[in-house]
């Protein structure tokens, strides 16, 4: 009798012993790997164009595969996450200063929206953290709207082109520069809150990656300039936190989607800490240059960011 190959031939003329499967040895099998040729059950064996391959094999050839990536290096992915969160931020401290103020239009009267707005003589002050927490702060329902609006409109291409890591890094530079420019050359004493030094940062940043794929920038240079117009001739917006952020944003973007592939994240990574270390001690000697620090009333007249 001849005994397939694999087998191992019974004692005494008995029937041929199946080899056991490699993962589960209580298993016999007469089944195989195409890859590696080792013994596998139904359970441990995958579908391939030639046969079939066990789970091990498959993992291997997975790992060894290089995967599509953006210009930027991110891996491609069908839907964001980091925008609709940035958007549900942005509501929450929204509903909760109008609820503290009890009015859903003059929101900014609570303590919550005196206590985080961007007023640049605070900052000097030793009150940092407003540089960020403005970002999140919104006068009135059309202020939020319209800044969530092009978040939406404009983020979730941005984030999917990027990463979600690089995205965070981006919108965070925008915010900061946005507040960076108002601390830097603004009145001191006037409050400024609101997202849209992030959102023109991702304008910026939309801009430059629409020029690095080749693709037409008439429609994005449109929205911008349209937006700029907007902040000089609307009475009570920012226009320095606009152009703050529009900046940053596109410089970030610019250091993510033109560094080299070879070095990609080394130079991604040291870019984006320059423009932090340069905002920063930009900051810092600003901030020795103010001289009276004395706290500014809750009467004030607020503008849109």
């Amino acid at each position: 009798m001849t005994v397939p190959p694999g087998t191992t031939p019974g004692p005494d003329g008995a029937p041929p012993q199946l080899p056991t499967c490699v993962r589960h040895p209580d298993r016999p099998t007469g089944l195989r790997c195409t890859r590696c040729e080792r013994p596998a059950c139904p359970e441990c064996l995958r579908d391939a164009s030639v046969g079939q391959q066990c789970v091990d094999c498959v993992r291997e050839a997975g790992a060894s595969v290089r995967r599509p990536v953006t210009v930027a290096g991110a891996r491609l992915r069908d839907k964001p996450i980091l925008v609709p969160l940035l958007i549900a931020a942005n509501v929450v401290a929204y509903v909760a200063t109008a609820v503290q103020a009890g009015n859903f239009g003059a929101n900014y009267h609570s303590n919550l929206f005196i206590d985080y707005a961007l007023v640049p003589i605070t900052v000097a002050g030793g009150q940092w953290w407003r540089l960020v927490t403005s970002g999140f702060l919104h006068i009135g329902v059309v202020h939020l709207v319209m800044n969530m609006l092009a978040l939406w409109v404009i983020g979730r291409d941005l984030e999917l082109l990027l990463g979600r890591a690089r995205f965070a890094a981006v919108y965070g530079l925008s915010l900061l520069g946005g507040s960076a420019a108002v601390f830097l050359l603004g009145a001191g004493d006037s409050p400024v809150a609101g997202a849209s030094g992030a959102v023109y940062g991702l304008m910026g940043g939309i801009a430059v990656a629409a020029l690095r794929l080749k693709v037409s920038l008439r429609p994005v240079v449109t929205v911008i300039a349209l937006n700029i117009v907007a902040s000089v001739l609307i009475p009570g917006i920012s226009l320095l936190g606009h152009i703050g952020g529009l900046i940053l944003g596109a410089a970030s973007t610019a250091a993510l989607v033109y560094a080299p592939r070879e070095r990609r994240n080394l130079v991604q990574a040291g870019a984006l800490i320059g423009l932090l270390v340069v905002l920063l001690v930009v900051l810092f000697v600003r901030d020795t240059g103010y001289g009276d620090l004395s706290c500014v009333g809750s009467g004030y007249e607020v503008a849109c960011g």
